[in-house]
C-alpha cells in the first residue's frame, strides 16, 4: 500500500507537467460546495440530502442536513455529531454534551465554511460555544485530500451557516423557540432564533441578503458523587487493619447557567453567470455563571475507625508509609501487605468540610471573510479571505471552609457508586464553620487572531484519463497572548482555627447548596460559602486574609506571546476511467505543502534567586520552523449505480497547541537540601507535530430514495504524540528534574464502522412513513511506543464499541424519531503509581463503564408553515460510572440530567 501510495505521488507530480500549469497550491478547508447546501424540509430530507453528500464525495464523509432553517436534528452541534459513525463524545459539566473524537483521536480541524475556527489559544474549538440553530449542515471529513487545510490527524468537520442563495424564492423569515427543563437543575431554559432572507436582481445579476439571530440561556446542575484514592488503613486511623478504604469521600455540583448570544450576515452578489462576489461575517458569545459547590470528608485525618468490614476481594501488595502503593522494593519503609478491599467503615474525629469555586467565563468569537468565485464551464477559481478573532476570560474564586470532629459512615461500593452519611448531618447547620486553606484565585484571559487568505482553481481537462487539475495557496498569519495567575493568600493564624462567624461577615456568607448528592447525606443541602458574594466582594475577602485589594499580578512563567505564519501549497489531479456503461473508476492524487514559521516567547523563573530571596524572572524567545509534505490518494470503483467500494491513503499533521511549545520554565532554587532533586516545569518549543498514515476501505450501498448501507475499514499509524514527561537536565550546573511535554512515539488504531438507513415506502398506507437508521463502530487502538507505560494498551479515551440505532416515522404531518447511543467502558488515565486495587501498579486505570442514551422528537405540522414539536434528551437517565480499575472500588458517578422540552418553527 505504501509503495502504491509513494507513485500515486509521483504521478500528481506528472500531473502538474502534463497540464502545464504551475504546482503552486492553497491550503484551504473543504472549500464550501454550493451543490451540498441542500434546503429541505423534513427529517427524511434531511437524511436524503446527507446521504448523497456521502454518496457522491471524493472522499469518505458523512453529514448532518438541518431539517428545516435553524433545526439540526439533535438540540447541540456536539450531540448531532454523536450520531455519526466512528464519532464519540463525552456529557461536560453543565450537562452538554461536547469533545467529540473521530475515530478514537482528539486531534481535530474544525472549520466554519471552509475557514479555520478556534478557541482562545487553543487549536481546536469549543462546539458548544456556536449554537445550533445557527447550523444549516455539517460535513465530517474522516479521510483527507490536499485541497483540506492541514492541522487534523483525526479528520476536518466542517460547518455550514445559511445563504441567501440556498433558498430558491426571494423572501423568507424563519422564527424557531424551544423551552426545555431539566429534572435535576428544576429550572426552564429556552433558546430562539429569527431568520430573515432576501434575493433581488441587480441588472444583469442578481444579490441575496441574510440576517440571522439567535440567543439562548442553559440552566444547569449536575451532582457528582467520589471515592478518593484507596489507601491501606494499616496507615491511617486507629480500628481498623488490612483494609483498602478510601483516603477522602465528597462529591460535587455545577450549578448556574450560560448564555449564548449569536449573530451572523451573508451577502451574495451574482455578478454575471460566472463571477460571484461575497461578504459574511460572525459573532457568537459564551457567558456563563456557576459555582462548584464541594462537600468533603477527610477520612485519613480522623481520629479512629470502627465497624469497619472487609470484602472478599484480596491481594498482596507493596505500599509505602503512608498507605499508597509503590514499586520502591528497596526502601526500608515500604513494605508488602495482605490487603482486602473493604466494604463499609466509620471514620470519627474527622473534619467535614465545604468549598465555593465561584466560576465567571466568557467567550468571545469574530469571523468576517469575503471573496470572489468564478466558475465557468472548465475554470473554478475561488478566492477568500478571513479574519478571527477569539477571546476567552475565566475567573475563579474559592474559599474553604470546615468543621471538626464529625463521624462519618461510608459505602465503599453501593450499586457502582459510594455512599456517605455523616452522623447528625453537621453540615446542614450554619454556625461553627471554621476558614480551611486558602483563598484561592484562578484567572486566565487569552486572545489570538488569525488572518488568512486562499485561492483555490479547479480547471477541467478532456481526456480520457485526467478529468481536472486542482492547485492552490494559502497564506495564514496567526497570534496568540495567555495570561493567568493561580494562587492567593492563607488565612492569618493557624489553618482550620478561626470561625467564619467571628470576622464581621454578613448573615448571608454561608447558604445553602442550591442542590443536593442523592449519595451523600441522604440527599440533604448543606452550608458553603456564597458564591455571588466571593464573586462581588473579591477585594473585601482579599483585606480579610491579608491581601491588598485588587487581583493578584499575572504569574510571568505561566504567561506567554506566539506568533505562527504559515504557507501551504497543494497541487491535486482528479482522474476518471469509464468502463463501460454506469461503471467507471476515479480518484485524486495530490500533495500538501506546508511551510509554518513561529516564535514563541515566554518567562523562566528561579524560585527565591534574586536579591533578597526574591524570584528571579529571564526572558525567554525561540523561534521555530517546520516543513511538511502530505501526500494523498484515493480511488472509487463504481460497479453499478448503487454499489461503490473506495480506497484511500494520505498522512495528517496536528500541530502541538501554543501552550504546550510555551517556552517558559519555573525552576526551583538551588540549595536546602542536597538529597532531594531540584524540580521545574514548563512548555517544550523543540515538540514535533503529531503525525499519522491512514489508510481506508469502504463498500457503499443505495437503494431506494434514500436508503443505504455502507461498511468502512480504517487503519491510523500515529508517531510523535504528545504527553507530560519527566527528565533529568543539568541547567546553570545544578541538576533538575523537570516536567514538560515530550513527543514520546507511536500508536496505531484499526477498526470497522458500519452505517445505513432504510425507509420502508413498499409497507401498507400509515406504515409507510417507518424507516430505520444506525451506525456500529469498532475502534481497536495499541499504544506501540517501546518503554512507555501505555505500550499495549488501548487508546485512552476510546471506546472499542459503539453504536446508535433509530426509529423513525414522517407521515401525515408527523415527524417523529427515537435515538439510543451507546458507548462500551473505556480507560480514561493511567495512574502512573498505581492503585491500591491489585498488585499490578504498573497498568492500572480509572475506568468508565459502558453508557448509553435515549433521545426522542416528535412533530406536527399544524399548518404547512407552522411546526411544533415535543423533545426528550437522555429520557433513560444514563450516569457516567467509573472505577479505580477493580469494579469492586468506584470512583465517580456522575448524574447526567433528562431534559424535555417543546419548540415551535414559523417559515414563511
Amino acid at each position: 500500500m505504501n509503495r502504491i501510495a509513494r507513485s500515486l505521488i509521483w504521478t500528481s507530480s506528472a500531473l502538474a507537467i502534463f497540464a502545464g500549469i504551475p504546482a503552486h497550491a492553497q491550503d484551504a478547508a473543504a472549500p464550501a460546495d454550493d451543490s451540498a447546501d441542500i434546503i429541505v424540509t423534513g427529517q427524511r430530507a434531511s437524511l436524503e440530502a446527507a446521504r448523497n453528500v456521502k454518496r457522491n464525495s471524493d472522499l469518505v464523509v458523512d453529514s448532518i442536513v438541518a431539517e428545516d432553517i435553524g433545526k439540526l436534528p439533535d438540540t447541540s452541534v456536539a450531540s448531532a455529531l454523536q450520531r455519526i459513525a466512528g464519532v464519540q463524545v463525552q456529557n461536560g459539566f453543565n450537562n452538554e454534551i461536547q469533545n467529540p473524537i473521530i475515530r478514537g483521536i482528539g486531534d481535530i480541524l474544525t472549520t466554519l465554511d471552509g475557514r479555520e475556527i478556534f478557541t482562545g489559544v487553543g487549536r481546536g474549538f469549543s462546539f458548544q460555544d456556536l449554537p445550533a440553530e445557527a447550523i444549516g449542515g455539517i460535513d465530517v471529513y474522516k479521510s483527507n485530500s490536499a485541497n483540506l487545510i492541514e492541522g487534523g490527524v483525526a479528520g476536518v468537520i466542517d460547518m455550514k451557516l445559511q445563504k441567501p442563495f440556498n433558498f430558491s424564492k426571494g423572501f423568507t423569515v424563519a422564527a424557531n423557540g424551544r423551552v426545555y427543563r431539566g429534572d435535576i437543575s428544576g429550572e426552564t431554559s429556552y433558546t430562539g432564533g429569527l431568520l430573515v432572507s432576501n434575493r433581488w436582481d441587480a441588472g444583469d445579476g442578481e444579490m441575496g441578503l441574510l440576517v440571522d439571530v439567535s440567543y439562548g440561556r442553559n440552566n444547569f446542575s449536575r451532582p457528582i458523587s467520589s471515592n478518593c484514592d484507596p489507601r491501606s488503613s494499616n496507615h491511617g486511623p486507629a480500628g481498623a487493619a488490612n483494609i483498602v478504604l478510601p483516603t477522602c469521600v465528597g462529591g460535587l455540583t455545577d450549578t448556574g447557567h450560560n448564555t449564548r448570544p449569536q449573530v451572523n450576515a451573508a451577502f451574495q452578489w451574482q455578478i454575471t453567470p460566472e463571477l460571484q462576489f461575497y461578504l459574511d461575517g460572525l459573532y457568537t458569545g459564551y457567558r456563563s455563571t456557576f459555582a462548584t459547590n464541594f462537600i468533603f470528608s477527610d477520612l485519613f485525618a480522623g481520629s479512629s475507625i470502627t465497624n469497619a468490614v472487609a470484602g472478599n476481594d484480596c491481594f498482596s501488595g507493596l505500599v509505602d508509609s503512608g498507605g499508597f502503593p509503590t514499586t520502591d522494593a528497596e526502601n526500608p519503609n515500604n513494605r508488602i501487605e495482605n490487603l482486602c478491599i473493604g466494604k463499609s467503615a466509620t471514620f470519627n474525629g474527622v473534619d467535614v468540610l465545604t468549598s465555593t469555586q465561584a466560576k465567571k467565563q466568557r467567550t468571545d468569537q469574530y469571523v468576517f471573510g469575503g471573496g470572489l468565485k468564478w466558475d465557468s464551464d472548465t475554470v473554478h477559481l475561488v478566492f477568500d479571505g478571513s479574519y478571527i478573532q477569539s477571546k476567552n476570560a475565566n475567573r475563579t474564586i474559592i474559599v474553604d471552609t470546615a468543621k471538626h470532629g464529625a463521624s462519618v459512615d461510608i459505602i465503599v461500593n453501593d450499586g457502582g457508586h459510594g455512599t456517605t452519611v455523616m452522623q447528625g448531618d453537621p453540615l446542614g447547620n450554619p454556625d461553627g464553620f471554621v476558614f480551611a486553606n486558602s483563598l484561592f484565585q484562578d484567572l486566565s484571559k487569552s486572545n489570538s487572531r488569525q488572518y488568512a487568505f486562499k485561492l483555490d482553481s479547479a480547471f477541467d481537462i478532456e481526456s480520457n484519463f485526467l478529468r481536472q487539475f486542482q492547485v492552490g495557496l494559502r497564506y495564514s498569519d496567526r497570534t496568540g497572548t495567555f495570561r493567568a495567575v493561580a494562587g492567593g493568600p492563607n488565612f492569618p493564624g493557624a489553618n482550620r482555627a478561626t470561625l467564619v462567624s467571628s470576622v464581621g461577615l454578613p448573615s448571608d456568607f454561608m447558604v445553602l447548596s442550591p442542590d443536593s448528592i442523592p449519595y451523600i447525606n441522604n440527599g440533604a443541602h448543606w452550608y458553603t460559602p456564597n458564591p455571588d458574594y466571593l464573586l462581588s466582594n473579591t477585594d473585601d475577602l482579599r483585606a480579610l486574609y491579608g491581601a491588598p485589594a485588587g487581583d493578584p499580578a499575572w504569574d510571568p512563567t505561566r504567561n506567554y506571546e506566539a506568533a505562527e505564519k504559515t504557507w501551504a501549497a497543494y497541487i491535486q489531479g482528479k482522474y476518471q476511467i469509464d468502463l463501460g456503461g454506469s461503471s467507471l473508476i476515479d480518484g485524486l492524487v495530490g500533495v500538501r505543502l506546508v511551510d509554518t514559521k513561529r516564535t514563541l516567547d515566554g518567562t523562566s523563573r528561579v524560585i527565591g534567586a534574586g536579591p533578597n530571596n526574591t524570584d528571579l524572572f529571564n526572558p525567554i524567545s525561540r523561534g521555530t520552523r517546520d516543513f511538511y509534505a502530505l501526500p494523498n490518494a484515493s480511488i472509487r470503483f463504481r460497479a453499478t449505480p448503487n454499489l461503490q467500494f473506495r480506497a484511500s491513503y494520505a498522512k495528517t499533521v496536528a500541530r502541538p497547541t501554543f501552550g504546550d511549545l510555551n517556552p517558559g520554565l519555573s525552576l526551583a532554587a538551588p540549595g536546602g537540601n542536597p538529597n532531594v532533586r531540584l524540580a521545574g516545569s514548563g512548555g517544550n518549543p523543540d515538540l514535533k507535530a503529531q503525525m499519522s498514515d491512514n489508510f481506508d476501505v469502504t463498500a457503499e450501498y443505495y437503494f431506494g430514495r434514500s436508503s443505504y448501507v455502507s461498511v468502512a475499514g480504517y487503519y491510523r499509524k500515529l508517531k510523535d504524540r504528545v504527553a507530560p514527561s519527566n527528565s533529568v537536565q543539568v541547567i546553570n550546573g545544578q541538576t533538575y528534574l523537570i516536567t514538560q511535554p515530550r513527543n514520546l512515539g507511536s500508536s496505531k488504531l484499526k477498526g470497522i464502522e458500519v452505517a445505513g438507513q432504510a425507509f420502508f415506502d413498499f409497507l401498507p398506507e400509515g406504515f409507510d412513513g417507518l424507516g430505520v437508521m444506525g451506525t456500529f463502530t469498532l475502534a481497536d487502538s495499541e499504544v506501540t511506543t517501546p518503554g512507555d507505560p501505555l505500550e499495549g494498551k488501548e487508546l485512552l479515551g476510546v471506546s472499542k464499541y459503539s453504536y446508535t440505532a433509530g426509529a423513525l416515522y414522517e407521515k401525515y404531518g408527523i415527524t417523529a424519531r427515537v435515538v439510543y447511543t451507546w458507548r462500551s467502558g473505556y480507560n480514561e488515565s493511567l495512574f502512573g503509581a498505581g492503585t491500591l486495587t491489585s498488585p499490578d501498579y504498573d497498568s492500572q486505570f480509572n475506568k468508565v463503564k459502558s453508557n448509553g442514551r435515549l433521545d426522542f422528537s416528535v412533530g406536527y405540522d399544524v399548518t404547512p408553515n407552522i411546526t411544533v414539536t415535543v423533545d426528550g434528551v437522555n429520557v433513560n437517565g444514563g450516569k457516567y460510572y467509573s472505577y479505580f480499575d477493580s469494579p469492586a472500588f468506584p470512583h465517580d458517578i456522575r448524574i447526567d440530567d433528562k431534559f424535555y422540552g417543546a419548540s415551535v418553527r414559523v417559515k414563511y
